[in-house]
């Protein structure tokens, strides 16, 4: 099974495409029509799945992925395999820059795997997920992310620079936790 790589289409003009991977489709939709709705400098295209890896038959058709998005609700045990398990279909250049983890209900502590990626990790509380205020909040940070992705923002030139750029948004206690875990 083909792996799924970030370089291997050319990108289309003034268009990014995001893929958003959530097992249990709860923020999924939600999400999906957040980032579309919110963005006016450039077009999104939001493709949705449940898991990976994708399905060959339209390989051909399917447009260049800028970023791809893992929704992983840590109150559910089958959120967090189904993770696990779709990384292993990933390039390992799609972990520069192209992979971002939106974790809900970060009272629960995230497990090692995310945390060992060093991806861009966003948190949601789950009570924040449900209202439109909170998915409008959400939206407009995976922009961001999504610009510097497809090279569309004018201040970072590579996807690199990403982590720089986007610092962890969540409590400082989760931040000392990150920093003692990557520590050791």
């Amino acid at each position: 099974m083909a792996l799924l790589t970030p370089y291997s289409k050319v990108p289309e003009l003034n268009t990014a495409t995001v893929l958003l991977v959530e097992n249990e489709e709860e923020l999924q939709s939600k999400l999906a029509n957040a980032l579309v709705r919110n963005e006016n400098d450039f077009n999104v295209n939001v493709r949705l799945a449940r898991k990976l890896p994708l399905p060959v038959e339209n390989k051909e058709t399917r447009p260049r992925i800028d970023l791809i998005v893992f929704i992983v609700n840590l109150l559910s045990e089958r959120s967090l395999q189904s993770v696990e398990s779709s990384l292993a279909h990933l390039h390992s250049d799609c972990f520069l820059g192209k992979v971002c983890f939106l974790v809900t209900d970060v009272s629960s502590m995230p497990s090692k795997t995310l945390i060992s990626c060093r991806c861009v990790l966003r948190h949601v509380t789950l009570s924040v997920s449900q209202t439109a205020d909170g998915v409008n909040a959400a939206a407009v940070r995976l922009l961001n992310i999504l610009k510097v992705s497809a090279g569309m923002s004018p201040i970072a030139t590579t996807a690199l620079y990403l982590s720089s750029l986007t610092r962890c948004s969540v409590t400082s206690d989760f931040d000392s936790f990150l920093f003692q875990f990557l520590l050791f």
